[in-house]
């Protein structure tokens, strides 16, 4: 079998990676600003945007790792496996929450531009559901990845896992300390 047999499989892999990567930065960044670590209007404003870049070529690598798997010649998936969750053969339920976390990083990432319509108010309260979209790309990574059992993926996952979860907890306490469990995540 030659090199070119697995290049759909090595594309998919490799953008599932790229995505796994800016969604960690992306939730990280969203997360500092949630906390108010940073208080400089510019460092702010230059936070905001990356983090809102990321989360856009997050969405953008995710659609490719999906779109990609269709030429992979060892799983074969159809399209009705790639967009309906729990339908594939190969580790459905990883797979599953990979795609429900697919839709679920659109539906969060894209409300950003819906934000005016659906209110400002309700968009924080829906975006702070974007932790979750990471957790489940990193159950996704661990059940169905390839390369799961290698040390620097792991390794990686734990660098961007650790401190997320700190982050998290933080904003949690701060959030129910001041008996509003609604505060802004960002002030855009």
């Amino acid at each position: 079998m030659s090199p070119q047999d697995h290049s759909w499989w090595l594309l998919s892999r490799s953008a599932g990676i790229v995505a796994l990567v800016l969604v960690a930065a992306s939730t990280l960044m969203g997360l500092v600003l949630a906390n108010g670590l940073v208080k400089a209007p510019q460092a702010r404003k230059s936070i905001i945007t990356f983090h809102e870049q990321t989360a856009n070529a997050g969405l953008a690598a995710i659609g490719l790792h999906g779109v990609t798997l269709l030429g992979d010649a060892f799983l074969r998936p159809s399209i009705t496996n790639l967009l309906i969750p729990f339908t594939i053969g190969y580790r459905p339920v990883y797979v599953g929450i990979g795609i429900l976390g697919g839709y679920a990083a659109a539906i969060l990432g894209l409300s950003f531009y819906a934000r005016k319509r659906i209110g400002g108010k309700r968009w924080r309260k829906i975006h702070r559901a974007t932790p979750v979209v990471y957790a489940m790309g990193l159950i996704h990574t661990l059940g169905a990845g390839t390369d799961a059992g290698s040390s620097w993926l792991r390794a990686f996952m734990l660098a961007t896992a650790i401190p997320a979860a700190i982050l998290l907890g933080r904003r949690l306490i701060a959030s129910r300390k001041a008996g509003n469990i609604s505060v802004s995540p960002t002030k855009i």
